[in-house]
């Protein structure tokens, strides 16, 4: 995934890598936490995780407050996930999709502004669920 680090900075886009590139084997949880904390902290606007499926990260990431991490396997996934949910964590998978369409997705997501209006309400409602109260109090 190193094409997709130069990519990026080729894009105009300032990256910090805070995991291995190799594709070794590793525990997903370490990465994830220490990109979504990145994130929540506001050391980075937005962060990219990429694993085997991508599902581990997603779970992993969204563990931390503040964080909405979307697994997106498709451009429009990436797409509605930062219209409609403001997503500041993208996840990837590295074994079911080619790198040209990782690349299409990540192109997608970066470029995307979320939407607002009444999904501004639904994010409010998530964040009350990550507080611990319901969602409609």
């Amino acid at each position: 995934m190193q094409s997709l680090v130069s990519h990026l900075a080729a894009d105009g886009h300032e990256v910090e890598v805070l995991g291995d590139l190799t594709g070794s084997v590793c525990d997903y949880p370490d990465s994830a936490y220490a990109v979504a904390s990145l994130v929540s902290a506001g050391g980075a606007e937005r962060g990219i995780l990429i694993c085997g499926t991508g599902i581990g990260m997603c779970i992993a990431a969204n563990k931390v407050k503040g964080i909405r991490a979307a697994l997106a396997l498709d451009e429009l996934s990436a797409q509605l996930s930062r219209t409609h949910n403001d997503a500041n964590v993208l996840c990837l998978s590295a074994d079911l999709i080619g790198q040209i369409l990782v690349r299409r997705i990540v192109d997608t997501w970066v470029r995307t502004p979320f939407d607002g209006g009444r999904h501004e309400r639904r994010l409010a409602k998530i964040a009350k669920i990550e507080n611990g109260q319901a969602p409609n109090a």
